[in-house]
């Protein structure tokens, strides 16, 4: 049994949603839904997720297209496609796309579960072993503790280091300061200082100042977020 998680499920058929909802809520997780893609794609984007269910037809944004730009921007949260496209052809072009696993309707609730446990539990050994990040040209060796962008070594204190790899661990993700102070701090409570501001600015003079691109972003009223400007 994994620990609760926060969903996403991007689903239009509104019984199919309520049902999955109402299930995965019973089994103590947190699920936000979208009625379709293009919400999806909002909430995918904006917001920070243990899994995704994303069913492959929809209306706004289609379900392969939510995946390809979420893996395009370096989000890699575990994704599972829903389809009524069962053949191989369909499912290969879903896993192609980034999906990390497809399941094809109808279903038992109960393999949903499963497989959704399955991609929590592999998520969490890649991300164990994984030394070394990459967001657009930014280059992060975790063995050798080093940096660099566009090839050009930059050199870090220890604590943006930390908070340099947290932001690229939840690249494309937004994370909130709360986030930032119990996983980079560890602390537990706000200081209420200007500790995190303090600590970004300094980041970002050494990760985008002599760069065209910005990387570090700003989401007011939210958090800060690492991915290529829009």
């Amino acid at each position: 049994m994994v620990a609760a998680m926060r969903i996403l499920l991007i689903e239009d058929d509104a019984e199919a949603s309520a049902y999955m909802a109402k299930g995965l809520k019973e089994a103590g997780h947190t699920v936000d839904h979208a009625a379709n893609g293009t919400d999806g794609l909002f909430l995918a984007t904006s917001e920070r997720y243990d899994v995704m269910i994303v069913d492959r037809m929809l209306p706004g944004v289609d379900g392969l297209t939510i995946i390809q730009t979420l893996r395009g921007s370096g989000n890699a949260t575990p994704v599972l496609i829903l389809s009524a496209l069962g053949k191989v052809d369909d499912r290969v072009r879903g896993l192609k796309a980034g999906g990390d696993d497809y399941l094809v309707k109808p279903y038992a609730f109960a393999e949903l579960m499963a497989r959704i446990e399955a991609l929590i539990r592999s998520g969490a050994a890649a991300t164990a072993s994984e030394t070394r990040l990459k967001v657009e040209d930014l280059e992060m060796d975790l063995l050798a503790r080093s940096v660099s962008r566009a090839g050009k070594p930059i050199d870090l204190q220890p604590r943006e280091f930390r908070l340099l790899e947290y932001l690229m661990r939840h690249a494309g993700q937004v994370v909130t300061r709360t986030m930032l102070l119990e996983n980079v701090w560890e602390y537990h409570f706000d200081p209420q200082t200007n500790l995190i501001d303090v600590h970004i600015s300094r980041l970002r003079q050494k990760i985008d100042k002599d760069f065209d691109q910005a990387l570090i972003q700003t989401v007011r009223g939210a958090g800060y977020t690492i991915r290529a400007a829009r």
